[in-house]
């Protein structure tokens, strides 16, 4: 069985970047993977300002504090200062252009206003209280790099040196379907034997929080016939196939059999807990809407375009809701990023105390659900099955356990926190 790293590491070597971007207003690009660099036009802040409130004065002027100066102008935000008359002071307020002549900010806090003049009461300092021109970001810098999952602060980054719009890798196209004759959606009543199928609700919304399109095609009955038909109009059009059950090696499980007739598989067993299924290969896109010369063959999917169209990727993961739920975290998040050109795509651990112990080893990697207490140790959910999809909602996280490893209370360990994994 392959280790949890080789695993992703021949996951990410397949994965091959889009050559197509978009530009798309920057107020729409949350969430969406940076294609060509930000760089400033400008300063930032544009001339030297104010960080106070306060009077914009020369410091050789109240080089001793009682120093009493005329106000000769005010000088708002936004609204651009006369030259500083020698001997006087401006009012000042935050964010505004300093007065050139001036060359410190007394705050109002160390001020007595008098009418049309103002008393220092310290005195001056050279300097004080003034942002630099450039001292955020000088023009022509790359503020934002290529590959960078834009955020809230990224975006508001751009849009401080004026950007409109930004360039992107285009969203990923994602089929997705389950497999089972067990499963059953909410607002219809369980048959004997069924379960609601929840993977449907958790995979699709982390798909989209990646910001790929997906198109759900839904429950699949345990048919050969039936799962290969789906599984050619899946990948009509789409990058990736995801599927969640029917790839283990039972009389039922027929995704195997399927992708193989429909493209090509890797099986791959995993040596980890909860989650040892999955599987990784291609499947034939012989639409019309990939044929060359297309846009859809332009940007090859799967290592192979040609007469007979283009390959999707498929990734198949386990029926349990647990095992899917951390089986896309470790394996879809990454691979989906890495179509988009994500650079970052490594989870930032946590060593954090374990409050608990754990007395019997697994030969395979754990990972362990489990969430930080008020004293900032590690508690865990006392039931680690892979069906017990409350665990995934009570923790805050998974502890990255090596095989053959038991852990001690007080012990470090390693912590991946959903905040790193989810989005």
């Amino acid at each position: 069985m392959l280790t949890p790293a080789e695993a992703r590491e021949l996951l990410l070597a397949a994965a091959k970047p889009f050559a197509v971007t978009e530009t798309v207003e920057t107020l729409a690009a949350n969430r969406r993977v940076l294609a060509v660099d930000v760089v400033s036009p400008l300063n930032v802040p544009p001339a030297d300002v104010s960080a106070m409130d306060g009077y914009a004065l020369r410091a050789a002027d109240a080089a001793t504090a009682g120093t009493r100066l005329r106000v000769s102008q005010r000088v708002p935000a936004g609204h651009p200062p006369q030259p500083l008359e020698a001997g006087t002071a401006a009012r000042i307020f935050t964010g505004a252009q300093v007065p050139p002549g001036a060359d410190t900010v007394v705050i109002q806090e160390d001020t007595t206003a008098d009418g049309d003049h103002v008393t220092l009461n310290i005195a001056a300092q050279p300097a004080a209280n003034i942002n630099r021109q450039g001292a955020d970001i000088r023009a022509g810098a790359a503020v934002l790099q290529a590959g960078h999952r834009l955020d809230a602060q990224a975006l508001g980054l751009a849009a401080s040196v004026g950007r409109a719009s930004l360039t992107v890798a285009r969203r990923p196209k994602v089929a997705i379907f389950f497999t089972g004759d067990e499963l059953a959606m909410p607002g219809t009543p369980l048959r004997e034997g069924s379960i609601y199928n929840s993977s449907r609700f958790t995979l699709t919304t982390l798909l989209e929080n990646l910001g790929c399109d997906v198109t759900d095609f839904g429950i699949v009955p345990d048919k050969l016939e039936t799962t290969r038909e789906v599984l050619r109009q899946a990948a009509q059009g789409n990058d990736l196939v995801l599927t969640s059950g029917g790839v283990s090696v039972g009389e039922e499980d027929h995704v195997k059999a399927a992708v193989e007739a429909e493209g090509r598989i890797d099986m791959w067993k995993i040596a980890m807990k909860p989650g040892k299924p999955l599987a990784f290969g291609e499947i034939r896109d012989c639409s019309s809407a990939a044929v060359p010369g297309s846009e859809a063959a332009s940007d090859t999917i799967g290592g192979t375009s040609g007469a007979a169209g283009r390959a999707a990727y498929f990734i198949g993961l386990p029926g349990n809701p647990v095992s899917s739920f951390v089986g896309f975290l470790l394996f879809v998040r990454p691979f989906v990023l890495r179509l988009q050109g994500a650079t970052d795509l490594e989870p930032r651990g946590l060593s954090l105390t374990a409050n608990f112990s754990l007395k019997k080893a697994d030969r395979r990697h754990e990972y362990l659900r489990a969430r930080v207490g008020e004293d900032g140790g590690l508690e865990l959910f006392t039931n680690q099955s892979s069906a017990v999809l409350t665990s995934t909602v009570w923790a805050d996280g998974l502890i990255d356990n090596p095989p053959n490893h038991r852990i001690e209370a007080g012990e470090r360990v390693r912590f991946l926190p959903f905040s790193e994994l989810l989005y």
